[in-house]
């Protein structure tokens, strides 16, 4: 009997391949008047990984996160979110746009006023213009996700600063975003609270299959979530890799952050200005 020839599929009837990267930035420029805050910002985000975006304060970090969903236009450059240019796009086009993110700001933003649970539902609120038959169900949903679903009914002053991010990133993801953005997740937090916020980065990425991106500069969380890590420093990208990479990297200016170091420069200005000070008290009690 002979042997059935197998013949490879037609292209034309296999599924379309999805990009590797959901998010990216191509040029990114930014100023704030006269300060230039992003030059020239090229970045992909890969699809299902998690990207932590470390550098020091002020390098750009926020700024380049804020235009990811519009809430910044660039002064030059271009954003893409599955292939579709959006920097250009008018609110209104934006809408539906932004709602396939997610985005847990550094403070939480809860709104005092409103209990737990229709804080997590705003979101709901605002898609269908009224509470969807469902609502008590998806806001539960996703407080389980977090482990808050008994805090429902409590208002957000009667909560931990720990507790109230959980919360914030509930009403982050109840929409079933595809990106989730976190800007500083950790930040006033104890060392406990900020592992809780971690296992649940790696959860979520795991249970929802989300791609996510996480602005922080603690090392301590952006080793234990990071697939993939990018390094900023006064507006531009320095090094990207795996977290290895950068544990290994030569970069002078990755390698003093990991550290914990000033650089030269900065410790050349601080004591310059010791210098200046001794010098000043030294005439002050001259002149007495």
């Amino acid at each position: 009997m002979s042997e059935e020839v197998r013949q490879p599929p037609d292209a034309t009837d296999a599924p379309a391949e999805p990009t590797v990267a959901p998010v990216r930035v191509e040029g990114l420029i930014k100023s704030f008047g006269r300060k230039r805050v992003l030059h020239g910002v090229s970045l992909a985000f890969p699809r299902g990984m998690t990207t932590v975006v470390l550098g020091p304060s002020g390098c750009g970090k926020s700024v380049m996160l804020k235009h990811l969903v519009g809430l910044l236009r660039p002064d030059r450059g271009e954003v893409f979110f599955e292939e579709e240019r959006i920097d250009r796009l008018s609110e209104r086009r934006l809408g539906p746009i932004r709602r396939q993110f997610g985005f847990l700001f550094q403070q939480g933003a809860l709104f005092d006023s409103m209990t737990v649970g229709e804080n997590v539902a705003f979101p709901l609120r605002e898609l269908h213009g009224g509470p969807p038959y469902d609502e008590e169900a998806q806001v539960r949903r996703v407080l389980r996700l977090v482990g808050l679903e008994q805090t429902i009914e409590q208002f957000p002053n009667e909560l931990s600063g720990g507790q109230q991010k959980r919360v914030a990133l509930a009403r982050a993801i109840v929409l079933r975003p595809k990106v989730v953005l976190y800007d500083e997740p950790t930040t006033g937090l104890d060392p406990i609270r900020s592992d809780v916020i971690n296992e649940l980065i790696l959860k979520l990425q795991r249970e929802l299959r989300v791609t996510s991106i996480v602005v922080t500069h603690d090392l301590t969380s952006a080793f234990k979530v990071a697939d993939h890590m990018v390094m900023m420093y006064e507006g531009s990208v320095v090094l990207e890799g795996t977290p290895e990479e950068f544990r290994r990297t030569d970069h002078a200016v990755v390698r003093r952050f990991l550290r914990g170091e000033a650089s030269e420069e900065e410790l050349r200005a601080i004591r310059e200005v010791t210098a200046e000070n001794r010098a000043a008290t030294r005439r002050i009690g001259g002149a007495r």
